[in-house]
């Protein structure tokens, strides 16, 4: 019995269906093929976080030569020195990941750090940001109410007074417009301002953005028994220190006692007790839209979780923004939002609200309205494959991750191209569970983990599922094109925000099941860290400006706010369109639909 385990284990094995140095060689291999020696240097350093090589020190002497080359065509440089410039590179994005090169034995002696890796490569890309011309003009476009808010802040920061501010305004309102010039201003200036949001999508619009938990490193599940884990003389420490603006925004999906950690950390960070030390800190928020996510899905959970039930939000300073700059074009449908996002749109009997004939696609059958939903929101797919711009200017919303699966699965079968789909490894984290629940297992699709059976073609768009490395670019949420792909590897571009078209390489990793998901059994799955993104959730969208929308409600939305997110994200009423699946076989309403809205929040984020 134990050869018969032992052969099928390298069967597997030999088949890359099991973690093992093999398939990173392999993975390596894969990459090494394209020639791309900054994005190997990056894979590398990927491999050695994420997958715990066995022996890391053999697997960089076989790609050392190819992640070499370009240091190989500078002038009078000696085999040595390209060694250290290597060991220095490979050093600098361990660094930025927050890991060391001497952690993983790569070589005997110990490596001095570089200048830049001294000062840890996020800290030094923080305080080097450059601001081009374009950002400096930015506050010159501001309008009144975005002047105001801007004055009142920067005078504030350049005369070392205290400042909590919350920006309220509802989705086009311009808070991103703003916090950019708030930003481009400050670090003209030669001073330290960090932008954070809560969500990986929101991150990656804001220039130098990153998730609060990547920025403060704080843990995903923060509890009372939370404490700094920031050395008070690291590089991150002091950089938060300098800090003299912190911009926060989609605060309002954040659990109270985030907010509760942010002033903790900066008070222990500033030795103070004064409310967040005394810094300038600006949150933003809309709580129109979805709020905390709560296991519950409760009204009185999400008003206990929420930052409007905390005593830090009496502190705060509201400043408005009512003007909406997105739909200015369409000052009718502007209002229509705010009836929405008010939950003052009238209802009929059934408690539900009419939707415009102009939005709706008509429900004929399952499959004949969603392929007119897609050829209106995808027209001509087949001929938009180098088109990226195509791509990230649209998606369609759906309320559940199950459904959003669905919907990626009929688009990328249209899309162009050959199809390649990789299977996952699903391992139960107590061995003893794993012959009982493994196939159970690949039934399972968290909203935090890749899909079992991913499918992938060149030139398709995917979504980054955690936060590999977000000094690079690469945050749960950021979009990227997978260019090409391999059997151990992806090879992608990013598609917006300040890393725009730099090239990545994807390997696979292992992924744990998040405490949050209800899973009968926690497990984790390897598999590359990504999905498809034509269609996405409600709640991944928040916070991002798109030309065509559609939004498909096989079933209603279940949560506050979450039909107010998917409308908003347009730019006037054209631009969108809705299919709504009739509740029942019998029932031909395809026109109106249930609108959340917790009127108690609405009413506190007003006071």
């Amino acid at each position: 019995m134990k050869y018969a385990a032992t052969h099928i284990e390298n069967l597997q094995k030999k088949k890359g269906l099991l973690h093992c140095d093999n398939s990173l060689i392999e993975c390596m291999l894969e990459a090494a093929c394209y020639q791309m020696p900054y994005s190997l240097i990056r894979l590398f350093a990927t491999i050695l976080v994420y997958c715990s090589p066995d022996n890391p020190g053999e697997l960089r002497e076989q790609f050392e030569d190819s992640m070499s080359e370009d240091f190989k065509i500078l002038a009078n440089i000696t085999a040595k020195d390209i060694h250290l410039a290597v060991l220095n590179h490979i050093n600098d994005i361990l660094h930025s990941m927050g890991r060391d090169i001497n952690e993983f034995n790569l070589v005997s002696e110990n490596i001095t750090s570089s200048k830049m890796a001294n000062e840890a490569k996020e800290a030094y890309f923080e305080r080097n940001i450059i601001v081009g011309n374009e950002d400096l003009l930015l506050h010159r476009k501001l309008n009144i109410e975005q002047k105001i808010a801007y004055d009142i802040i920067l005078q504030r920061v350049f005369v070392n007074e205290s400042g909590a501010f919350f920006i309220d305004g509802p989705g086009g309102s311009g808070k991103t417009f703003l916090y950019c010039a708030l930003l481009a201003t400050v670090r003209s200036k030669g001073f330290v301002a960090l932008a954070t949001t809560t969500s990986g999508v929101a991150a990656s619009i804001l220039p130098g953005g990153r998730t609060v938990h990547s920025r403060f490193k704080f843990p995903i599940n923060i509890d009372e028994k939370f404490s700094c884990n920031i050395r008070k003389k690291s590089s991150l420490a002091s950089l938060i220190h300098d800090a003299k603006l912190i911009v926060w925004d989609e605060v309002s999906m954040a659990k109270k006692n985030m907010i509760e950690a942010l002033d903790s950390l900066l008070k222990d960070i500033m030795n103070t007790n004064v409310l967040f030390s005394g810094k300038v800190v600006v949150f933003g928020g809309d709580f129109r839209q979805t709020l905390p996510v709560v296991r519950s899905g409760k009204k009185e959970d999400f008003i206990r979780e929420s930052i409007l039930n905390f005593e830090i939000w009496n502190k705060l300073e509201k400043l408005q923004l009512s003007e909406n700059m997105r739909t200015k074009i369409d000052p009718s449908f502007c209002e229509y939002l705010m009836r929405i996002g008010n939950g003052k749109e009238k209802t009929n009997m059934d408690n539900k609200i009419e939707i415009s004939k102009s939005f709706i696609v008509p429900y004929i059958t399952e499959k004949e309205s969603l392929d007119l939903l897609f050829n209106i929101i995808y027209p001509n797919l087949h001929m938009s494959l180098h088109n990226s711009s195509f791509l990230t200017s649209r998606v369609i919303l759906i309320t559940k991750n199950d459904f959003v699966d669905e919907i990626n699965d009929r688009l990328i079968a249209q899309f162009p191209k050959e199809a390649k789909t990789f299977i996952a490894i699903d391992e139960t984290v107590e061995p003893n569970d794993q012959s009982q629940f493994e196939g159970f297992l690949h039934s399972l699709n968290p909203a935090g983990l890749p899909p079992y059976k991913l499918i992938l073609k060149e030139n398709c768009p995917v979504m980054l599922l955690r936060n590999l490395n977000p000094c690079e670019g690469l945050c749960n949420g950021t979009r990227l094109i997978c260019c090409d792909f391999k059997s151990r590897v992806i090879s992608a571009k990013i598609l917006s925000g300040d890393f725009k078209d730099t090239h990545v390489f994807i390997p696979r990793i292992s992924l744990l099941s998040s405490d949050d998901e209800k899973l009968p059994i926690p497990f984790k799955r390897t598999q590359f860290p990504v999905r498809l993104c034509f269609a996405m959730t409600i709640n991944k969208a928040q916070g991002q400006t798109l030309n065509y929308v559609g939004i498909y409600l096989r079933e209603p939305v279940f949560s506050h706010g979450q039909l107010y997110v998917a409308l908003s994200r347009a730019k006037s009423s054209s631009c969108i369109k809705i299919l709504i699946r009739p509740p029942t076989v019998d029932n031909d309403d395809d026109h109106s639909t249930y609108n959340i809205v917790y009127d108690e929040i609405i009413q506190k984020a007003l006071l």
